[in-house]
């Protein structure tokens, strides 16, 4: 049988929000999946996926998810918290995956943004899923902590934060946020502060 948990020093290597994360191929997908029944939720799976020869991490979960024959009439939310944001093809097929279960929400919190040689394209790929209703944010350390004592063979060790975690987690969000801020909100900002003297 697989084990659910994730070895740490893999967790580690995988996630950590380096700005320059060398040599770090793989995208690894922790994911909750959870059923909302008016006031409460209940949990129906967690686990972990990685990509495999020739797929992608996303598209596995959405082949994965499809077989569950969710129930149309009942509203469920997906958390994913992955090593690398989804290039542009794999937030296509998210974004038309939401589009066709509306009762489906997605939560993306990602530890790194990933950029391909053409760098225009996964930032259109992420504003398309972020239209198309996903929440996209960077792993805070609170997120980190989460993933850690949920996805994480830790035996009882608790999670430290490694040098610069924080910087770097504050310089991705601003990243994101610019990428997903409509271009005339961004000029907006720049007029004002130009007006400050800023």
């Amino acid at each position: 049988s697989r084990s659910l948990l994730m070895k740490r020093k893999l967790f580690l290597y995988n996630f950590k929000n380096l700005r320059w994360a060398k040599g770090r191929r793989e995208t690894y997908l922790c994911y909750v999946v959870k059923r909302r029944d008016s006031a409460t939720s209940c949990s129906l799976d967690f686990g972990y996926l990685r990509n495999k020869m020739g797929c992608h991490v996303e598209v596995l979960f959405l082949r994965y998810i499809s077989a569950w024959d969710l129930d149309p009439g009942r509203c469920y939310r997906i958390t994913w918290f992955t090593s690398w944001s989804p290039c542009y093809d794999c937030a296509r097929h998210v974004a038309d995956f939401l589009r066709a279960y509306p009762n489906l929400t997605l939560r993306i919190f990602t530890a790194r943004l990933y950029f391909c040689e053409d760098r225009k394209a996964e930032p259109e790929g992420l504003r398309r899923l972020h239209r198309a209703g996903a929440q996209i944010a960077i792993m805070t350390f609170k997120d980190y902590f989460y993933c850690w004592n949920t996805f994480v063979e830790n035996r009882e060790k608790s999670f430290k934060a490694w040098e610069g975690l924080h910087e770097n987690s504050v310089h991705l969000s601003r990243k994101l946020r610019r990428i997903l801020l409509p271009l005339h909100e961004v000029d907006d900002l720049r007029d004002a502060f130009k007006t400050l003297g800023l």
